[in-house]
């Protein structure tokens, strides 16, 4: 039985046309321009505009003296006309996967600490159940990953949701909370001593994110708190390939999580500094759209990672 959204929609009589005319006038900020990239004349553009703002009873845009603006309203359908393009051309593309006989395909995404132990794990127990399933992983900052997720380009990821204003849309499942601790090279002098305080690491050299990111400031402010400057000897990066090489050449120091640390502690290239840093980013978890239908192999790595999480954490 369809709900009552789904009942407007037919009622609506939109039409993959006139979602395309709305993404069209927003990267395009002229009629005339996006009805060029739909092969329409701009009559029948404007005419589509009209009827979509009648129905709608709002103004979608502003007519500028030299262009065109969305309104809140227009934003509003634009973001859900990306959202509804981009899951048509899931259901495409899944279509054709399992027409050609694969298990269909998953997009996620991931921050960095979960993307070292959870996400591979529940890779691995997946493939050995569906080998032809298509999984494509991007791994970048939570704030990255949420528009990728809103614009339906991720099924789902395992992230924070750092703005709870912009997430009424979101579903948030917490897996873990995520401490950190440094590191520093295997022979480094500082791992001769049985234990460490603040003020023996405030004139380390370091590797750290960037000022605004929230491990950088909650860095800076644990060394606040304890009445002692932030390290001022201090390379700022993300580049993780750029951070283990001078790791390996240097006695720079660097702050992580502890689940990464551990990782790298595993393979000997790394060792931890005998030091509880009282500091840990929020936790993280699994976030999905509200209301979305998610597809029968996205499911499965969902529940994957939930057991996953379960066994780790």
């Amino acid at each position: 039985m369809l709900d009552s959204n789904s009942n407007w929609f037919l009622r609506a009589r939109l039409k993959t046309r006139q979602l395309l005319l709305l993404v069209a006038l927003d990267e395009e900020r002229n009629i005339h321009r996006a009805a060029e990239e739909l092969n329409m004349t701009q009559p029948a553009a404007s005419k589509q505009l009209k009827y979509l703002e009648d129905m709608m009873g709002v103004q979608l845009f502003d007519r500028l003296p030299r262009g065109m603006q969305p309104t809140r309203y227009g934003e509003a359908m634009v973001r859900h006309a990306r959202m509804a393009l981009a899951s048509l051309s899931h259901a495409h593309d899944e279509v054709l996967a399992l027409k050609s006989g694969l298990a269909g395909e998953v997009a996620v995404g991931v921050i960095m600490t979960p993307a070292m132990t959870l996400l591979p794990r529940a890779i691995s127990r997946v493939k050995q159940e569906l080998p032809m399933l298509r999984i494509s992983v991007q791994m970048e900052a939570s704030n990255v990953l949420l528009g990728q997720l809103q614009r339906g380009s991720l099924d789902f990821l395992v992230g924070r949701i750092l703005d709870q204003e912009s997430a009424t849309d979101l579903q948030y499942e917490e897996l873990s909370d995520e401490p950190i601790c440094a590191i520093a090279r295997v022979g480094h002098p500082l791992l001769t001593r049985p234990s460490l305080e603040m003020k023996d690491i405030a004139s380390a050299g370091w590797i750290l994110p960037p000022h605004g990111s929230i491990l950088r400031n909650r860095f800076d402010m644990m060394f606040r708190r304890n009445d002692l400057e932030p390290p001022s000897n201090v390379i700022d990066t993300t580049a993780m390939l750029v951070s283990i090489s001078l790791m390996e050449h240097t006695d720079l120091l660097q702050v992580i999580p502890i689940e990464v640390a551990n990782y790298y502690v595993r393979h000997k290239m790394f060792s931890i500094l005998p030091i509880d840093l009282p500091c840990k980013l929020d936790a993280f978890g699994i976030i999905t759209r509200r209301n979305q239908l998610l597809s029968p192999g996205a499911k499965i790595l969902l529940n994957e990672i939930r057991e996953a999480a379960a066994d780790i954490y």
